[in-house]
C-alpha cells in the first residue's frame, strides 16, 4: 500500500529525524507507528545516521502491530524486522537474526540487558508507550537506564504521559534526556515543582503541583516534545459515552455497605477482608461487578445485575459486534458462562488469530482486558461499540482501551462507549475520578501541542 502522509504525520516524522531525543505525544488514532517507522527508515537508508534499532512495546503490540505496519506499506519494504517475543530460545534466535529493527516486549527489557548475555549495540531505541516507564523503581526502567548512555537516539511514544498527574513525567523524561530537563533525581523534581499534599507527620503520601509549576514543567520539556490531538488533525468519528445503570436490591446493598464500613464481609462461602484502602477499593469494585474473591481464593457470587445488563445490551446490538472490557478473572468467568448459556459466539482477544477474526467482523463479542489489550492494537475493523463491564482507576488504560475503536480507520461515523454502573457504589466515584484526571492530561497535551505551518488535511 502506498503511504501518503497527512501533514501532521510528515511533521512528526521530520521531528523524530531532526531530534536525537524526542518525546512524541500523539493521541490515539494518529498513526504513531507508521510515523515512527517512516523516520526510522529514513535514518537507516537515507541519512545513514543509525544502523540498528530496538523497539520496546507492549507484548501484543510488539508481536502484531509493528510487524503488520512494516508489511503493509510499500516504502518500508527495505526494512528488515525481527520480533523477539516468546520463550528464551525464540528471543535469542530473533536477536541473532540479521535485521535493521528488533522488536521486544517491555516485560523482557531486563532479561535482554541483564540476563541474556546478548550485546546491547543499538544506536537507536524507540519506546512505544513511554508511560510504561513512569515508575523509576521498576526493573525495566533501571535496566534500560544502564544502557541509555550508549544510545545516540531515543524516541518516546505515548498518548497519555501524565495519566496520574505530572509527577509521572520525571521518570519518562529522565529516560529520554538522562535528567537534563527535569533533573537527575526524583527528589529534586518534587522539590522544584511540587508541594506535599496528603501526609501523616513526616510521611508524605502524595504531592500536588506548586503554583506556577505546571507551566515551568512544560517550558522545560517543550524543545524535545511535540503533542497532537486527534481532533485537530483528522476527522474522527463521533464519540458517544453513556452510562447504563443497575440497582442493587436492599439485601445486596446491605452486603455492600457492610464491607465498605467494616472492611469485613462474612459469608457462608468464606471471609473477605480489606486491610487497607487500596485492597478495599478492589473488593468494592468486585462487589459492584457482582462477585468477590475470598481470602482463600474462592469466589462468592453476590448478584448478576451487570450480567443481566450486558445481556440486554448485546441483544440490543442486534447482531452488531461489541467489545466487552472486564477487569477481574471472575468477571471473565461469569461473562463467559452467560455468553455460553445465550449461545453467543465470543472469544477473548488474546491472540493474533482472535484479533484477525474480530477485525474481519466475524466475532459477535470480543472480550478484552485493558492491561493486556489497551495499547496499540487496531480493533476498529470489527465494530464500533465498547461496553465496560468493570471499570479501572487508570486513565491511561481507560483511554487506550477506548482508542482501540475510536481511532483513524474506524468506518462507522459513531463510536459508542457504554459503562455498566452499579448505582451508589465505587463505580460512580471512578467515573468522577477519571474525568478529574483527564483535566490534567488535557492541560499537558494542550501545553506542548505542535504548531504546524500551513493548513492541515
Amino acid at each position: 500500500m502506498t503511504y501518503t502522509p497527512h501533514d501532521y504525520q510528515q511533521y512528526a516524522s521530520d521531528f523524530i529525524e531532526e531530534h536525537p531525543v524526542a518525546a512524541v505525544l500523539l493521541q490515539m488514532g494518529l498513526g504513531k507507528t507508521i510515523i515512527t517507522l517512516t523516520a526510522v527508515h529514513n535514518l537507516l537508508f537515507d541519512s545513514f545516521e543509525v544502523r540498528k534499532v530496538l523497539v520496546i512495546a507492549p507484548l501484543r503490540v510488539a508481536r502484531d502491530t509493528w510487524p503488520i505496519e512494516i508489511d503493509k506499506w510499500d516504502h518500508l519494504q527495505l526494512l528488515r524486522a525481527s520480533v523477539a517475543v516468546g520463550n528464551t530460545t525464540d528471543r535469542i534466535s530473533a536477536f541473532k537474526r540479521k535485521a535493521d529493527l528488533y522488536i521486544i516486549n517491555r516485560e523482557n527489557v531486563q532479561w535482554l540487558i541483564e540476563e541474556s548475555a546478548l550485546p546491547f549495540d543499538f544506536d537507536m531505541v524507540v519506546v512505544d508507550e513511554l508511560s510504561s516507564f513512569k515508575n523509576h523503581r521498576s526493573k525495566r526502567f533501571r535496566a534500560l537506564m544502564k544502557r541509555r548512555p550508549r544510545v545516540s537516539r531515543i524516541v518516546g511514544l505515548t498518548g497519555t504521559p501524565a495519566s496520574n498527574g505530572l509527577i509521572d513525567l520525571w521518570a519518562q523524561f529522565k529516560l529520554l534526556d538522562k535528567g537534563v530537563r527535569l533533573g537527575r533525581f526524583i527528589g529534586a523534581y518534587r522539590d522544584a515543582y511540587f508541594s506535599p499534599d496528603k501526609r501523616n507527620g513526616q510521611i508524605v503520601f502524595s504531592y500536588k503541583v506548586a503554583p506556577g509549576a505546571e507551566e515551568r514543567i512544560y517550558r522545560a520539556i517543550e524543545d524535545i516534545t511535540i503533542s497532537m490531538k486527534a481532533q485537530d488533525h483528522i476527522r474522527m468519528p463521533e464519540l458517544v459515552s453513556t452510562e447504563y445503570r443497575v440497582t442493587l436490591s436492599d439485601e445486596e446493598r446491605m452486603v455492600y455497605e457492610r464491607l465498605r464500613k467494616d472492611l469485613v464481609l462474612d459469608s457462608s462461602g468464606g471471609q473477605v477482608t480489606a486491610a487497607n484502602a487500596a485492597s478495599l477499593s478492589g473488593k468494592l469494585l468486585q462487589l459492584a461487578n457482582g462477585a468477590v474473591y475470598t481470602d482463600e481464593g474462592t469466589t462468592i457470587v453476590l448478584h448478576d445485575r451487570k450480567l443481566d445488563a450486558l445481556e440486554d445490551l448485546i441483544e440490543a446490538a442486534n447482531g452488531q459486534s461489541v467489545l466487552v472490557a472486564y477487569w477481574f478473572k471472575h468477571d471473565l468467568s461469569r461473562i463467559t458462562a452467560r455468553l455460553e448459556k445465550l449461545g453467543v459466539l465470543f472469544s477473548p482477544l488474546d491472540s493474533s488469530e482472535s484479533i484477525r477474526v474480530w477485525n474481519e467482523g466475524n466475532l459477535p463479542v470480543g472480550l478484552i482486558h485493558p492491561a493486556s489489550a489497551g495499547h496499540g492494537l487496531n480493533l476498529q475493523g470489527g465494530g464500533n461499540c465498547l461496553i465496560w463491564f468493570g471499570l479501572t482507576w487508570s486513565l491511561e488504560l481507560y483511554q487506550q482501551t477506548v482508542a482501540r475503536l475510536w481511532r483513524q480507520g474506524q468506518q462507522s461515523e459513531t463510536v459508542v462507549v457504554q459503562h455498566l454502573i452499579t448505582e451508589q457504589t465505587i463505580d460512580e466515584r471512578i467515573m468522577r475520578v477519571l474525568s478529574g484526571k483527564a483535566l490534567t492530561q488535557e492541560a499537558l497535551i494542550e501545553a506542548v501541542k505542535a504548531e504546524l505551518d500551513g493548513g492541515l488535511r
